[in-house]
Protein backbone atom coordinates (compact mmCIF):
# COMPACT_ATOMS: atom_id res chain seq x y z
CA UNK A 1 0.00 0.00 0.00
CA UNK A 2 1.27 3.47 -0.87
CA UNK A 3 2.47 5.45 2.19
CA UNK A 4 -0.17 8.19 1.89
CA UNK A 5 -3.03 5.70 1.63
CA UNK A 6 -1.55 3.55 4.38
CA UNK A 7 -1.47 6.59 6.68
CA UNK A 8 -5.15 7.43 6.07
CA UNK A 9 -6.42 3.87 6.46
CA UNK A 10 -4.05 3.25 9.37
CA UNK A 11 -5.41 6.23 11.26
CA UNK A 12 -9.01 5.20 10.54
CA UNK A 13 -8.25 1.65 11.73
CA UNK A 14 -6.62 2.98 14.90
CA UNK A 15 -9.73 5.04 15.68
CA UNK A 16 -11.88 1.96 15.02
CA UNK A 17 -9.78 -0.17 17.38
CA UNK A 18 -9.64 2.42 20.18
CA UNK A 19 -12.34 1.43 22.67
CA UNK A 20 -11.04 4.03 25.14
CA UNK A 21 -12.09 6.90 22.83
CA UNK A 22 -8.70 8.54 23.03
CA UNK A 23 -9.58 10.88 20.18
CA UNK A 24 -12.38 12.34 22.29
CA UNK A 25 -10.10 12.77 25.28
CA UNK A 26 -7.51 14.48 23.06
CA UNK A 27 -10.15 16.81 21.63
CA UNK A 28 -11.27 17.84 25.11
CA UNK A 29 -7.66 18.38 26.14
CA UNK A 30 -7.18 20.69 23.15
CA UNK A 31 -10.47 22.44 23.88
CA UNK A 32 -10.63 22.94 27.65
CA UNK A 33 -14.11 23.51 29.02
CA UNK A 34 -15.84 22.08 25.95
CA UNK A 35 -18.09 19.04 26.25
CA UNK A 36 -18.58 15.78 24.34
CA UNK A 37 -22.03 14.29 23.80
CA UNK A 38 -22.48 10.64 22.85
CA UNK A 39 -25.27 9.46 20.60
CA UNK A 40 -26.57 6.01 19.79
CA UNK A 41 -27.74 4.97 16.34
CA UNK A 42 -29.71 5.89 14.35
CA UNK A 43 -30.25 9.61 13.89
CA UNK A 44 -29.71 12.62 16.10
CA UNK A 45 -29.26 16.21 14.85
CA UNK A 46 -25.52 16.47 15.31
CA UNK A 47 -25.63 20.01 13.94
CA UNK A 48 -27.21 21.22 17.19
CA UNK A 49 -24.53 19.56 19.31
CA UNK A 50 -21.83 21.04 17.08
CA UNK A 51 -23.39 24.52 17.21
CA UNK A 52 -23.22 24.32 21.02
CA UNK A 53 -19.43 24.01 20.71
CA UNK A 54 -19.59 20.35 21.70
CA UNK A 55 -18.26 17.22 20.03
CA UNK A 56 -20.87 14.68 18.87
CA UNK A 57 -19.55 11.16 19.52
CA UNK A 58 -21.13 8.12 17.88
CA UNK A 59 -21.47 5.09 20.18
CA UNK A 60 -22.11 1.79 18.40
CA UNK A 61 -21.12 -0.80 21.00
CA UNK A 62 -17.86 -2.61 21.53
CA UNK A 63 -17.77 -4.93 18.50
CA UNK A 64 -15.77 -8.16 18.84
CA UNK A 65 -12.95 -6.53 20.80
CA UNK A 66 -14.73 -6.15 24.13
CA UNK A 67 -15.33 -8.89 26.68
CA UNK A 68 -18.76 -8.47 28.26
CA UNK A 69 -18.65 -9.02 32.03
CA UNK A 70 -20.90 -6.52 33.81
CA UNK A 71 -23.09 -5.66 30.83
CA UNK A 72 -24.73 -9.08 30.78
CA UNK A 73 -26.20 -8.43 34.22
CA UNK A 74 -28.40 -5.61 32.93
CA UNK A 75 -30.13 -7.07 29.88
CA UNK A 76 -31.73 -10.33 28.85
CA UNK A 77 -29.91 -12.83 26.67
CA UNK A 78 -32.69 -12.82 24.08
CA UNK A 79 -32.16 -9.26 22.87
CA UNK A 80 -29.49 -7.82 20.59
CA UNK A 81 -25.91 -7.42 21.78
CA UNK A 82 -25.36 -3.67 21.47
CA UNK A 83 -26.94 -2.53 24.79
CA UNK A 84 -24.83 -4.96 26.81
CA UNK A 85 -21.58 -3.88 25.20
CA UNK A 86 -22.52 -0.21 25.52
CA UNK A 87 -23.18 -0.68 29.24
CA UNK A 88 -19.84 -2.51 29.50
CA UNK A 89 -18.06 0.42 27.84
CA UNK A 90 -19.60 2.80 30.35
CA UNK A 91 -19.12 0.73 33.50
CA UNK A 92 -15.48 0.07 32.59
CA UNK A 93 -14.81 3.83 32.41
CA UNK A 94 -14.25 3.93 28.67
CA UNK A 95 -17.00 6.53 28.19
CA UNK A 96 -15.92 8.82 31.02
CA UNK A 97 -14.96 11.48 28.48
CA UNK A 98 -18.64 11.93 27.59
CA UNK A 99 -20.66 14.62 29.33
CA UNK A 100 -23.99 13.31 28.10
CA UNK A 101 -25.77 10.70 25.99
CA UNK A 102 -28.57 10.90 23.43
CA UNK A 103 -30.73 7.86 22.71
CA UNK A 104 -32.88 8.09 19.56
CA UNK A 105 -36.02 5.97 19.41
CA UNK A 106 -34.77 3.02 17.39
CA UNK A 107 -36.59 0.32 19.33
CA UNK A 108 -37.69 -0.69 22.83
CA UNK A 109 -34.20 -1.95 23.65
CA UNK A 110 -32.62 1.47 23.14
CA UNK A 111 -35.51 3.10 25.01
CA UNK A 112 -34.77 0.80 27.96
CA UNK A 113 -31.06 1.52 27.64
CA UNK A 114 -31.74 5.24 28.05
CA UNK A 115 -33.62 4.53 31.28
CA UNK A 116 -30.81 2.30 32.50
CA UNK A 117 -28.35 5.11 31.77
CA UNK A 118 -30.30 7.54 33.96
CA UNK A 119 -30.18 5.09 36.84
CA UNK A 120 -26.48 4.26 36.46
CA UNK A 121 -25.22 7.79 35.74
CA UNK A 122 -27.55 10.25 37.47
CA UNK A 123 -24.93 13.01 37.34
CA UNK A 124 -24.68 12.99 33.52
CA UNK A 125 -27.00 14.52 30.96
CA UNK A 126 -29.25 11.93 29.29
CA UNK A 127 -32.02 12.51 26.76
CA UNK A 128 -34.26 10.12 24.87
CA UNK A 129 -34.84 11.54 21.37
CA UNK A 130 -38.38 10.63 20.38
CA UNK A 131 -38.34 10.82 16.58
CA UNK A 132 -41.66 11.21 14.72
CA UNK A 133 -43.40 8.40 12.88
CA UNK A 134 -45.91 10.72 11.22
CA UNK A 135 -44.24 12.46 8.28
CA UNK A 136 -46.91 15.07 7.63
CA UNK A 137 -45.09 18.39 8.02
CA UNK A 138 -48.01 19.81 10.01
CA UNK A 139 -47.93 16.91 12.48
CA UNK A 140 -44.61 15.06 12.55
CA UNK A 141 -42.73 18.12 11.34
CA UNK A 142 -44.09 20.29 14.13
CA UNK A 143 -43.46 17.53 16.67
CA UNK A 144 -39.85 17.11 15.51
CA UNK A 145 -39.19 20.85 15.54
CA UNK A 146 -40.33 21.05 19.16
CA UNK A 147 -38.28 17.97 20.05
CA UNK A 148 -35.04 19.37 18.65
CA UNK A 149 -35.74 22.78 20.14
CA UNK A 150 -35.97 21.06 23.53
CA UNK A 151 -32.59 19.43 22.83
CA UNK A 152 -31.13 22.81 21.90
CA UNK A 153 -32.44 24.33 25.14
CA UNK A 154 -30.95 21.47 27.16
CA UNK A 155 -27.54 21.98 25.56
CA UNK A 156 -27.70 25.71 26.26
CA UNK A 157 -28.09 24.89 29.95
CA UNK A 158 -25.40 22.20 29.84
CA UNK A 159 -22.90 24.35 27.96
CA UNK A 160 -23.73 27.65 29.58
CA UNK A 161 -23.78 29.52 26.26
CA UNK A 162 -26.56 30.44 23.81
CA UNK A 163 -26.93 28.58 20.53
CA UNK A 164 -27.66 31.23 17.94
CA UNK A 165 -29.29 30.74 14.54
CA UNK A 166 -26.04 31.90 12.96
CA UNK A 167 -24.08 29.21 14.80
CA UNK A 168 -26.64 26.60 13.76
CA UNK A 169 -26.48 27.63 10.10
CA UNK A 170 -22.68 27.44 10.18
CA UNK A 171 -22.84 23.96 11.71
CA UNK A 172 -25.38 22.86 9.09
CA UNK A 173 -22.94 24.05 6.42
CA UNK A 174 -20.13 22.01 8.00
CA UNK A 175 -22.27 18.87 8.00
CA UNK A 176 -23.45 19.56 4.46
CA UNK A 177 -19.81 19.29 3.40
CA UNK A 178 -19.55 16.02 5.29
CA UNK A 179 -22.72 14.70 3.63
CA UNK A 180 -21.36 15.60 0.18
CA UNK A 181 -18.10 13.81 0.92
CA UNK A 182 -19.93 10.67 2.07
CA UNK A 183 -22.18 10.74 -1.01
CA UNK A 184 -19.07 11.01 -3.22
CA UNK A 185 -17.42 8.15 -1.33
CA UNK A 186 -20.42 5.85 -1.79
CA UNK A 187 -20.71 6.77 -5.46
CA UNK A 188 -17.02 5.99 -6.00
CA UNK A 189 -17.38 2.65 -4.19
CA UNK A 190 -20.40 1.74 -6.30
CA UNK A 191 -18.51 2.47 -9.52
CA UNK A 192 -15.24 0.77 -8.51
CA UNK A 193 -15.70 -1.43 -5.41
CA UNK A 194 -12.25 -2.99 -5.85
CA UNK A 195 -10.66 0.48 -5.60
CA UNK A 196 -12.67 1.42 -2.53
CA UNK A 197 -13.16 -1.90 -0.68
CA UNK A 198 -15.91 -1.80 1.91
CA UNK A 199 -13.71 -2.70 4.94
CA UNK A 200 -11.65 0.42 4.19
CA UNK A 201 -14.68 2.56 3.39
CA UNK A 202 -16.27 1.47 6.65
CA UNK A 203 -13.41 2.46 8.96
CA UNK A 204 -12.98 5.77 7.11
CA UNK A 205 -16.70 6.46 7.50
CA UNK A 206 -16.74 5.32 11.13
CA UNK A 207 -13.92 7.74 11.99
CA UNK A 208 -16.65 10.39 11.83
CA UNK A 209 -18.01 8.98 15.09
CA UNK A 210 -15.12 10.50 17.03
CA UNK A 211 -13.59 13.21 14.83
CA UNK A 212 -14.89 16.75 14.44
CA UNK A 213 -16.88 16.88 11.17
CA UNK A 214 -14.41 19.10 9.30
CA UNK A 215 -11.54 16.73 10.13
CA UNK A 216 -13.62 13.77 9.04
CA UNK A 217 -14.51 15.44 5.75
CA UNK A 218 -10.81 16.07 5.10
CA UNK A 219 -10.06 12.38 5.79
CA UNK A 220 -12.74 11.24 3.33
CA UNK A 221 -11.49 13.61 0.64
CA UNK A 222 -7.92 12.46 1.16
CA UNK A 223 -9.01 8.82 0.90
CA UNK A 224 -10.94 9.56 -2.30
CA UNK A 225 -7.79 11.11 -3.76
CA UNK A 226 -5.34 8.41 -2.68
CA UNK A 227 -7.26 5.14 -3.10
CA UNK A 228 -7.34 5.29 -6.95
CA UNK A 229 -3.53 5.60 -6.96
CA UNK A 230 -3.23 2.12 -5.47
CA UNK A 231 -2.83 -0.68 -8.02
CA UNK A 232 -5.84 -2.86 -7.28
CA UNK A 233 -7.31 -5.47 -9.56
CA UNK A 234 -10.98 -5.98 -10.30
CA UNK A 235 -12.19 -9.52 -9.68
CA UNK A 236 -15.06 -11.63 -10.90
CA UNK A 237 -17.20 -10.80 -7.90
CA UNK A 238 -20.95 -10.34 -7.69
CA UNK A 239 -22.30 -6.89 -6.92
CA UNK A 240 -24.26 -7.02 -3.63
CA UNK A 241 -26.35 -4.72 -1.43
CA UNK A 242 -26.38 -5.60 2.28
CA UNK A 243 -29.35 -4.72 4.49
CA UNK A 244 -29.95 -4.77 8.25
CA UNK A 245 -26.75 -3.19 9.59
CA UNK A 246 -28.24 0.20 10.50
CA UNK A 247 -27.88 -0.08 14.29
CA UNK A 248 -25.71 -2.84 15.78
CA UNK A 249 -22.66 -2.92 13.55
CA UNK A 250 -21.13 -6.08 12.08
CA UNK A 251 -17.54 -6.89 13.04
CA UNK A 252 -15.00 -5.76 10.48
CA UNK A 253 -14.07 -9.40 9.87
CA UNK A 254 -17.56 -10.07 8.54
CA UNK A 255 -17.22 -7.35 5.89
CA UNK A 256 -13.83 -8.73 4.89
CA UNK A 257 -15.34 -12.23 4.72
CA UNK A 258 -18.07 -11.14 2.31
CA UNK A 259 -15.58 -9.64 -0.08
CA UNK A 260 -13.21 -12.60 0.18
CA UNK A 261 -16.19 -14.86 -0.61
CA UNK A 262 -16.72 -13.11 -3.93
CA UNK A 263 -19.11 -10.26 -3.07
CA UNK A 264 -18.41 -6.66 -3.94
CA UNK A 265 -20.56 -4.66 -1.54
CA UNK A 266 -21.89 -1.75 -3.60
CA UNK A 267 -24.71 -0.61 -1.29
CA UNK A 268 -25.36 -0.87 2.44
CA UNK A 269 -27.06 0.66 5.47
CA UNK A 270 -23.96 0.70 7.67
CA UNK A 271 -23.80 3.60 10.18
CA UNK A 272 -26.97 4.98 8.69
CA UNK A 273 -27.29 7.73 11.28
CA UNK A 274 -24.22 9.48 9.90
CA UNK A 275 -25.85 9.81 6.46
CA UNK A 276 -29.52 9.87 7.42
CA UNK A 277 -30.38 13.10 5.60
CA UNK A 278 -30.05 12.47 1.87
CA UNK A 279 -29.74 16.08 0.66
CA UNK A 280 -28.10 19.28 1.75
CA UNK A 281 -29.95 21.27 4.40
CA UNK A 282 -30.51 24.99 3.67
CA UNK A 283 -28.16 27.30 5.53
CA UNK A 284 -30.37 30.38 5.36
CA UNK A 285 -33.56 31.18 7.20
CA UNK A 286 -34.70 29.46 10.37
CA UNK A 287 -32.32 26.56 11.06
CA UNK A 288 -34.61 24.61 13.39
CA UNK A 289 -37.34 24.59 10.78
CA UNK A 290 -34.81 23.60 8.10
CA UNK A 291 -33.54 20.72 10.24
CA UNK A 292 -37.09 19.57 10.90
CA UNK A 293 -38.10 19.77 7.26
CA UNK A 294 -34.99 17.85 6.17
CA UNK A 295 -35.87 15.02 8.54
CA UNK A 296 -39.48 14.87 7.38
CA UNK A 297 -38.84 15.16 3.65
CA UNK A 298 -35.34 13.79 3.04
CA UNK A 299 -34.72 10.95 5.52
CA UNK A 300 -33.40 7.66 4.24
CA UNK A 301 -35.61 4.57 4.36
CA UNK A 302 -34.93 2.04 7.10
CA UNK A 303 -36.70 -0.51 9.26
CA UNK A 304 -37.09 1.81 12.25
CA UNK A 305 -38.69 4.59 10.19
CA UNK A 306 -42.33 4.38 9.20
CA UNK A 307 -42.93 5.57 5.65
CA UNK A 308 -46.54 5.86 4.51
CA UNK A 309 -45.62 7.33 1.13
CA UNK A 310 -43.47 4.56 -0.32
CA UNK A 311 -44.32 0.87 -0.67
CA UNK A 312 -42.23 -1.41 1.53
CA UNK A 313 -39.12 -2.46 -0.38
CA UNK A 314 -39.30 0.35 -2.94
CA UNK A 315 -36.17 2.05 -1.62
CA UNK A 316 -34.24 -1.23 -1.48
CA UNK A 317 -35.16 -2.05 -5.07
CA UNK A 318 -34.10 1.44 -6.10
CA UNK A 319 -30.76 0.95 -4.34
CA UNK A 320 -30.24 -2.32 -6.24
CA UNK A 321 -30.93 -0.53 -9.51
CA UNK A 322 -28.90 2.57 -8.76
CA UNK A 323 -25.87 0.48 -7.77
CA UNK A 324 -26.37 -2.06 -10.58
CA UNK A 325 -26.38 -4.76 -7.92
CA UNK A 326 -27.04 -8.40 -8.73
CA UNK A 327 -28.33 -9.51 -5.36
CA UNK A 328 -29.14 -8.62 -1.77
CA UNK A 329 -27.82 -10.10 1.45
CA UNK A 330 -30.00 -9.64 4.51
CA UNK A 331 -27.36 -9.24 7.18
CA UNK A 332 -29.23 -8.46 10.41
CA UNK A 333 -28.11 -8.70 14.04
CA UNK A 334 -29.64 -11.52 16.02
CA UNK A 335 -32.81 -10.42 17.85
CA UNK A 336 -32.99 -7.07 16.00
CA UNK A 337 -36.76 -6.63 15.97
CA UNK A 338 -36.94 -3.75 13.44
CA UNK A 339 -34.69 -5.48 10.88
CA UNK A 340 -36.12 -8.97 11.27
CA UNK A 341 -39.76 -7.81 11.24
CA UNK A 342 -39.05 -5.75 8.12
CA UNK A 343 -37.25 -8.56 6.30
CA UNK A 344 -40.25 -10.65 5.11
CA UNK A 345 -41.81 -7.60 3.45
CA UNK A 346 -38.52 -6.74 1.76
CA UNK A 347 -38.11 -10.35 0.61
CA UNK A 348 -41.57 -10.23 -0.98
CA UNK A 349 -40.66 -7.03 -2.81
CA UNK A 350 -37.41 -8.55 -4.14
CA UNK A 351 -39.20 -11.73 -5.21
CA UNK A 352 -41.69 -9.71 -7.22
CA UNK A 353 -38.78 -8.09 -9.06
CA UNK A 354 -36.85 -11.34 -9.50
CA UNK A 355 -33.88 -10.07 -7.46
CA UNK A 356 -31.72 -12.78 -5.86
CA UNK A 357 -31.24 -12.70 -2.10
CA UNK A 358 -29.94 -14.69 0.84
CA UNK A 359 -29.83 -14.08 4.59
CA UNK A 360 -27.94 -14.71 7.78
CA UNK A 361 -27.70 -13.14 11.23
CA UNK A 362 -24.71 -11.94 13.22
CA UNK A 363 -23.76 -10.42 16.55
CA UNK A 364 -21.29 -7.60 16.92
CA UNK A 365 -18.97 -10.02 18.75
CA UNK A 366 -19.13 -12.73 16.07
CA UNK A 367 -15.65 -14.16 15.65
CA UNK A 368 -16.05 -17.20 13.38
CA UNK A 369 -17.00 -16.58 9.77
CA UNK A 370 -16.58 -19.97 8.11
CA UNK A 371 -20.28 -20.63 7.62
CA UNK A 372 -20.90 -17.07 6.41
CA UNK A 373 -18.00 -17.40 3.95
CA UNK A 374 -19.48 -20.59 2.50
CA UNK A 375 -22.97 -19.15 2.26
CA UNK A 376 -21.86 -15.86 0.70
CA UNK A 377 -19.53 -17.67 -1.69
CA UNK A 378 -22.27 -20.02 -2.81
CA UNK A 379 -24.65 -17.08 -3.28
CA UNK A 380 -22.09 -15.18 -5.34
CA UNK A 381 -21.31 -18.25 -7.47
CA UNK A 382 -25.01 -18.87 -8.13
CA UNK A 383 -25.48 -15.30 -9.30
CA UNK A 384 -22.55 -15.52 -11.72
CA UNK A 385 -23.61 -18.95 -13.01
CA UNK A 386 -27.26 -18.07 -13.59
CA UNK A 387 -26.50 -14.63 -15.03
CA UNK A 388 -24.44 -16.32 -17.74
CA UNK A 389 -27.26 -18.64 -18.81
Amino acid sequence: MRPALEEIVGRANALYEDLDFGAVTDWKRRNPGRKAIGYMPIYVPREIVHAAGMLPVGIVGGSDRLEIIRGDAYFQSYICHIPRSTIELALSGRLDSLDGMLFPSICDVIRNLSGMWKLLFPDRYVRYIDVPQNFDARVGGEFWRREIEALRDDLVVLGGEPITDDALNKSIAVYNENRRALIDLYKARSEQPWVFPTPELYVVMRAGNVLPPDEHTAMIRAYLDEAPREDREDKDHSRIVIVGTFCEQPPLGLLRTLERAGCWIVGDDLLLGNRWIETEIPTEGKPMENLSQAFIEHSTATASRYDAERAKGESLIQSVRDNEAEGVIFCAPSFCDPALLDQPMLVNALDREGISHTQFKYSEDTGQFGVIHEQAGTFSDSIRLWSEV
